[in-house]
């Protein structure tokens, strides 16, 4: 019989006892799949050269790159975001145990993502793409700032999380690749989303487990995530101003989380045919079609209001490239 959902017979530990076979035979499938890269054979080193500081190299000034700055603030957003993999790695080694499958799985993705953050620093330093002491700054600042996860105490709410993490950094990279102009670029991003696509794979897989032993409780942990998904470092200044620039670009918007990232998402996991939920799990269902159908009205609205203004998005205008050095910061190194 189903527990409701509340129940709390049901912990967390329960949960993490069960789905270790799950994790075991996921793990397995994904060491199967994944590819070895290396991040040095996708940098253009070719294009680097000395900056100013103790090596009296070449001042960094915005017009060295030619990215456009949509691409840039997408590129600086998700740096900065894989920079914060040492306390993504607490919080999940704190939640799920460093033992066993878990642990496994765990030591096994942060390995695979700090790939992604030595890739991204390469290209961006190499090709000149943003103020270098500024992202030194930002970066310091955002890791001290660290990361606390969305759900704490919900080992459910916490796989669906970064099951639709996983997806919009996937989508999100392949779009900043898209619009950069750049082929190098585009290929270094495409490697860093085929990462991402099989990360969020095994998570997705996993909440299609706990959807068979736990229905109702996870349908529960589903709606709460779709209703309040954001990316992590939202509460950071500094990242909530690329993600208005991405979101205006269209990298990342309203539209792209349903369509491209919710949507796949809920039909993988057949969210609306299940046919095992009780009272509060069909609940909780409504509530998630709903939103959803929030969602879908506001941006038809937005779509209309454009089309009707002949309204496009933003270009990008290179002097608004993201990050900048605060205002009274010198503007070189000692």
């Amino acid at each position: 019989m189903q527990r409701p959902v509340g129940d709390p017979s049901q912990d967390d530990e329960s949960v993490l006892r069960e789905l270790e076979s799950v994790v075991a035979t996921h793990l397995d499938r994904h060491l199967s799949m994944a590819q070895e890269w290396f991040p040095h054979q996708y940098v253009p080193w070719s294009r680097g050269q000395d900056f100013d500081g103790p090596l009296q190299g070449r001042p960094w000034e915005p017009e060295q790159s030619a990215l456009p700055a949509h691409a840039r603030s997408a590129l600086v957003l998700s740096l900065l975001t894989e920079d914060n993999l040492p306390s993504y790695h607490t919080e999940l080694i704190t939640e799920l145990g460093r033992d066993g499958a878990w642990g496994e799985w765990t030591r096994q993705w942060t390995a695979e993502e700090d790939r992604h953050s030595t890739a991204l620093r390469d290209y961006l330093h190499v090709t000149r793409a943003v103020d270098p002491v500024a992202l030194e700054r930002h970066r310091m600042q955002h890791m001290r700032t660290g990361y606390t996860r969305e759900y704490p105490g919900s080992v459910i709410h916490g796989i669906a999380y970064v099951m639709v993490q996983e997806q919009a950094t996937r989508v999100a990279h392949r779009n900043t690749g898209r619009i950069s102009g750049d082929p190098v670029c585009e290929r270094l991003l495409s490697r860093i989303a085929a990462d991402e696509n099989l990360h969020m794979v095994f998570y997705r897989d996993l909440l299609a487990a706990a959807f068979d032993r736990y229905p109702d409780r996870t349908m529960h942990a589903m709606r709460d995530v779709v209703r309040s998904f954001r990316m992590p470092g939202h509460s950071a200044p500094t990242l909530r101003s690329a993600a208005r620039s991405i979101a205006v670009s269209g990298i990342l918007d309203r539209n792209v989380l349903v369509t491209e990232i919710l949507q796949p998402l809920l039909r993988s996991l057949r969210v609306f045919e299940r046919t095992d939920l009780t009272g509060e799990g069909e609940s909780s269902r409504e509530r998630l079609g709903q939103h959803l159908e929030r969602q879908k009205t506001m941006i038809e609205r937005s779509a209309r209001w454009r089309a009707d203004r002949g309204v496009k998005a933003a270009p990008a205008v290179r002097d608004q490239a993201w990050p900048g050095r605060e205002a009274g910061q010198p503007t070189r190194t000692p």
